[in-house]
């Protein structure tokens, strides 16, 4: 009673997480009425009820077709918390469903509900692996209910893409759907076009997505020239000393030269000034230089394989293949590792994962920990959360956190604890942070005589067999970021000996350090004690984690200290919290400010594309420079038919307005770089002054472009065939490639602003 009283004052007052669930559980008996009578269809009758129950937007029906489909096609009965799942799901809620717990079944079955309904679902995930492997896994599910599903990927060419959006649901990465609507805003035809018109978004781990990758925008560039290693300015960053020649901030995201560094640096270069006008290019090369030399650690922020740079995503340990830094520093990395160049290029159009995700009429989702982030899903989706409790309670033994003064302590003591849970036989998963603490780890659980497997960004094709096979008895997997792969850790694994491995106690899931983020830590938890299987967590930390020297680098040192390094102060227990907290705010500032930016460039986007659309479904182009350059259209209309024309004077228009929208995006890119510097002169709010910029800016682009197009309009070769634009210098680019570039990697725009001014007043002071 008391529970029930509780939760209705939470749901009272609005607490994320909160949803009612009753109404979804009051239409469980129904279901469950009619399975009986379901069971007795055979396939093709089981279809043609599925449409009919489609048409009467019938939940009821639709989830217990939905169960008998999937005990058909996967062997499986969802349970009942399985559909509560579905009907959150199916009225746009983002369902919170423990790990094991049956998520993406419960998702297919609500994109199933929609797409009978008639409606285009979109199902993203966070990567192509997971994608491909739910969309082909669930499959018979959609078979049996009539529905055509399909999936794409990195690898997808156009035309596979193309066939993969005909299908009622399409599966597929955050990353992907993104990467086609920006291809899309350059076509020069509307044939040209792969995307179905936005409808349902299904979202799969919605925290990682609609939050963590929400702090990366999505960039389309176009090739340009071939990049350029500076290896001189790498080789003289590689001689400074820390300390003595440069300074890390305390928050270890940024960097600055000591005045013992600046004169060495001066030296190195012949003696310049670099504080002067004449060298401001050359010490901004130098802090990219430096800020890649001192700040960002292979195999930790960044790994090297096949002579290229692959970053690693920070909250999932994977290789980001389409990642890059921006400013240059991607290039200074390759310098720094003596690697070529890659190829460089200019940014054509980006897109946050807010304006993806809000365009689409219905959205939903389902994670495992959502209510932790419900305040942004709020404010930034406007999204809900339902909370679907478990099949079977939770047993897991969750044991209290063991901190240590150093990180040496702390992996000492995890290898020891690693060392005595083996010897009984139990399944060991031990979470790290980055690549670098996983192979530590692994090198030395190998001389204590543990062998292990290593998962990490170095060979995350093979995570599925690596985790499908670490509840197995005896069995030390080792794997940065369990975050996002997807994959249940079953007792027993291959060798289906569950009952054995469940008397020893089930997986041990032991944390080497807390993450940035609470929510990274529960779904490590979460990995054990599935589906009320037994199991246990612990934590291991020290006050040398890179959580806390960031976040609280004046953190006291403990006052008491054991044998072993390990220390009981609650002092420092709190400061290790402190610092989780500071983290995710710092997280939540990101993705504010990744926000307020961007939302007057959406408005000037969404301008741009109705023109864009205006251009590429009428004859409104030629109408406008027919009436410009009169003389031009008369004589061009005695050589060229008018659907020549009207091509001609689209491709004009097109390439002037998508050169127009580059440069405003440079422009305001620029303007971020500085604004807050004119702010903070004038006591100013920076995203309000950019946003006074930014509508300044762009008041006269669309009519700059009119005038550009007459004047090309006038000069471009046109003949019967067609219009001949590189001729004319209106040269598209060879080819085009996407990146996630990550935002503010030197620190914030005031951080960055104010050390520019730091290191500008030493110089002027004696």
């Amino acid at each position: 009673m008391l529970n029930g009283l509780r939760n209705r004052a939470a749901r009272f007052l609005q607490r994320p997480g909160t949803a009612d669930l009753r109404p979804y559980q009051a239409l469980l008996p129904a279901i469950a009425d009619r399975e009986q009578a379901i069971a007795a269809l055979n396939d093709d009758e089981l279809a043609a009820a599925a449409n009919k129950a489609a048409h009467s937007a019938d939940d009821t029906a639709i989830c217990a077709l939905g169960r008998e489909a999937a005990r058909r096609g996967l062997g499986e009965r969802p349970f009942d918390v399985q559909l509560v799942g579905t009907l959150a799901l199916l009225n746009g809620r983002v369902a919170e469903m423990a790990t094991g717990e049956g998520k993406t079944l419960s998702g297919a079955l609500a994109a199933a509900g929609y797409a009978l309904r008639g409606r285009s679902v979109h199902v993203m995930s966070v990567n192509d692996y997971l994608a491909r492997r739910d969309a082909e896994w669930m499959r018979p599910v959609y078979d049996l209910l009539g529905v055509t599903v399909s999936w794409i990927g990195q690898a997808s060419t156009p035309a596979d893409r193309r066939s993969a959006y005909a299908a009622q649901v399409t599966y597929g990465s955050v990353s992907e759907f993104g990467f086609d609507v920006l291809r899309d805003r350059l076509a020069t035809s509307e044939a040209a076009k792969i995307v179905t018109p936005p409808d349902v978004a299904v979202i799969d781990e919605a925290d990682s997505v609609l939050v963590d990758e929400a702090l990366v925008p999505l960039v389309l560039a176009g090739a340009a020239d071939a990049g350029e290693a500076d290896g001189d300015t790498a080789q003289i960053a590689r001689s400074l000393r820390p300390g003595r020649d440069y300074q890390v901030i305390e928050d270890g995201r940024s960097v600055h030269l000591t005045d013992q560094g600046t004169r060495a640096v001066e030296a190195a270069l012949g003696g310049i000034d670099l504080y002067t006008d004449p060298h401001l290019a050359t010490l901004t090369r130098l802090n990219v230089a430096l800020y890649a030399e001192a700040l960002l650690r292979r195999d930790v922020d960044y790994i090297v394989r096949d002579g290229k740079i692959h970053l690693v995503n920070a909250s999932r340990g994977r290789v980001a293949r389409l990642q890059r830094w921006p400013d240059g520093l991607h290039a200074a990395v390759e310098a720094k590792e003596g690697l070529s160049a890659s190829e460089t290029g200019e940014i054509l159009d980006s897109i946050t994962i807010q304006s993806l995700v809000r365009r689409y009429p219905t959205v939903c989702g389902m994670t495992g920990t959502a209510v932790a982030v419900g305040e942004q899903l709020r404010e930034f989706y406007d999204l809900e959360i339902a909370v679907i409790p478990p099949n079977r309670p939770c047993v897991r033994v969750d044991e209290p956190d063991r901190l240590f003064a150093t990180q040496g302590q702390k992996e000492r003591a995890l290898a020891d604890h690693a060392a005595a849970v083996h010897a009984a036989g139990r399944p060991i998963l031990i979470g790290t942070l980055d690549v670098a603490e996983s192979e530590r780890i692994a090198a030395r659980l190998s001389r204590e005589g543990l062998s292990c497997v290593v998962l990490n960004a170095k060979n995350d094709a093979e995570e599925a067999a690596i985790v499908a096979e670490a509840g197995t008895r005896g069995v030390v997997t080792v794997s940065t970021q369990m975050a996002g792969r997807g994959t249940d850790i079953r007792l027993g694994g291959a060798a289906g000996d569950e009952g054995q491995i469940a008397a020893l106690g089930g997986l041990h899931v032991i944390g080497a350090g807390r993450h940035g983020s609470s929510r990274l830590d529960h779904q490590l938890r979460g990995r054990a004690g599935r589906q009320g299987d037994p199991g246990s967590s612990v934590f291991f930390a020290s006050l040398q984690d890179e959580l806390v020297t960031r976040h609280v680098p004046d953190a006291r040192p403990p006052t008491a200290i054991g044998q072993d390094g390990e220390t009981p102060d609650a002092a420092s227990r709190d400061t290790v919290a402190h610092a989780q907290r500071v983290a995710e705010g710092v997280s939540l500032e990101i993705h504010r400010n990744t926000w307020r930016y961007n939302t007057v460039i959406d408005v000037q986007r969404r301008a741009v594309l109705e023109e864009r659309d205006r251009v590429l479904g009428t004859d409104a182009a030629l109408r406008a420079l027919a009436r410009q350059c009169p003389d031009r259209f008369t004589a061009l209309q005695a050589i060229a038919e008018d659907e020549v024309l009207i091509d001609a004077a689209r491709q004009i228009t097109l390439w002037h307005l998508d050169r127009a929208w580059a440069d405003h995006l440079a422009y305001l890119a620029d303007l971020r770089e500085g604004i807050h510097l004119r702010a903070l002169a004038r006591g100013l709010n920076p995203p309000d002054e950019f946003h006074k910029e930014a509508v300044r800016a762009f008041s006269g682009l669309l009519a700059d472009v009119e005038e550009r197009s007459a004047e090309s309009f006038e000069t471009v070769p046109i003949t019967a065939d067609g219009a001949d634009l590189t001729a004319a210098g209106l040269k598209r680019p060879t080819a085009t490639w996407t990146y996630l570039v990550q935002d503010n990697p030197f620190g914030t725009d005031i951080d960055r602003a104010l050390r520019s001014v730091a290191q500008a007043m030493r110089r002027l002071l004696p």
